[in-house]
């Protein structure tokens, strides 16, 4: 795993950023930077929890339908009050909310991150896609 803490300067935002391998172990990694970053920008801890509930989804929807050796996560602050969550992949695939049955085991993960955040969407880029996800914060151990 390679991670950057990146120290920006005043006209630039924070963000914390890691490549992990494309595989179901990586989940709880994604989630653990979050919730540093989180902790570290000093964010509410429900703030924190939304973070890592919608990296956990776009991480695992990236390792299943991704077909890359690695992804890379981002937490970030765009702009004051907004936490955003990026997975970037090299496929080209992009992510579709998927209608399922009350008894169907998965396929949720979009429909929970476009539930829990406020607005997400996905980058194409030259050599794959972003699929990132924001919400609203308070800043503050509230």
């Amino acid at each position: 795993m390679t991670m950057t803490n990146e120290r920006v300067s005043p006209d630039q935002y924070p963000r914390q950023s890691a490549t992990l391998a494309s595989e179901a172990a990586s989940v709880p990694v994604a989630r653990q930077i979050v919730r540093d970053a989180c902790k570290e920008w000093g964010m509410a801890q429900e703030a924190a929890e939304t973070g890592m509930l919608l990296i956990s989804e776009i991480v695992t929807n990236a390792v299943r339908h991704g077909h890359s050796a690695s992804v890379r996560v981002i937490a970030e602050l765009p702009c004051p009050g907004r936490l955003r969550v990026t997975v970037a992949d090299r496929s080209h695939h992009v992510p579709e909310q998927q209608v399922v049955g009350p008894d169907a085991i998965g396929g949720r993960g979009l429909l929970l991150v476009d539930v829990l955040s406020d607005r997400w969407g996905t980058d194409l880029l030259p050599w794959g896609k972003r699929v990132w996800a924001e919400i609203a914060i308070k800043v503050g151990n509230q």
